[in-house]
């Protein structure tokens, strides 16, 4: 039986007097992929933010292997190995693709395990490498979601925290993102996605959870999720 990686336990969170999060409660084992599915405005990416420290848990708990981290401060998050790509990539236009890769290595002390991780980084995006002295605002959509998980990945996390990584990308390069998650899953990255594709996400994921207005209304795997009614008509085109 896998370990769990990440489990919440009903997470409450508020925006001011928004309810955002009402008792969140899912797990995500060890090397598996588990999908987020939901509206906008579901309470998605409050999931992820409040998971990694960026907004503050009302009550409830976020254990990381085992660890309360729910108090924890996001610097400190990420040090323990629990990195958030956030919507909208966040990378920074004005530096380099290669400056950007380097500061998502800050915790690493050793420059040489710092070039060997940016060098990692370039194998598993080589159009990166060939941009690699542009600055990251002349990107393309889908480099910048490129070099977002790529600047991820220089810590080697343990959990990946993903959020709408295909957001406004063309279908090849939807394919290409989906395939290199897939890949660092299987190299031992463990991930929680959040993704609007509800089809893509089902595909990639072995489990899902189903959020509507800050709530849990549905779960399993991704196989008993694709052909349920509900699912299909709200998510999947059906």
């Amino acid at each position: 039986m896998s370990e769990i990686a990440l489990v919440l336990n009903n997470l409450e969170a508020y925006y001011g007097k928004i309810h955002a999060l009402k008792g969140i409660s899912l797990e995500v084992p060890q090397g598996k992929i588990v999908t987020l599915l939901g509206s906008n405005g579901a309470g998605k990416s409050t999931t992820l933010k409040t998971i990694s420290g960026l907004v503050p848990a009302a009550s409830g708990t976020v254990e990381f292997y085992g660890r309360n981290i729910t108090k924890e401060k996001a610097h400190n998050i990420v040090a323990l190995g629990l990195i958030h790509v956030p919507e909208g990539r966040r990378i920074f236009k004005d530096l380099t693709v290669r400056e950007n890769l380097e500061l998502g290595g800050f915790t690493l002390k050793d420059e040489k395990l710092r070039r060997k991780r940016v060098e990692h980084v370039f194998e598993l995006f080589p159009r990166l490498r060939e941009r690699q002295k542009q600055s990251g605002g002349t990107l393309s959509g889908g480099e910048q979601q490129m070099l977002a998980i790529g600047r991820a990945m220089m810590t080697e996390p343990k959990v990946l925290l993903l959020d709408e990584p295909s957001m406004g990308l063309a279908p090849l390069i939807v394919q290409e993102i989906m395939r290199i998650i897939q890949q660092l899953n299987s190299e031992g990255t463990t991930v929680l996605l959040v993704e609007q594709n509800a089809k893509v996400a089902l595909k990639l994921a072995a489990y899902g959870y189903v959020l509507e207005t800050g709530q849990i209304v549905m779960n399993g795997d991704s196989s008993r999720l694709r052909q349920d009614e509900r699912i299909v008509k709200a998510y999947l085109g059906g």
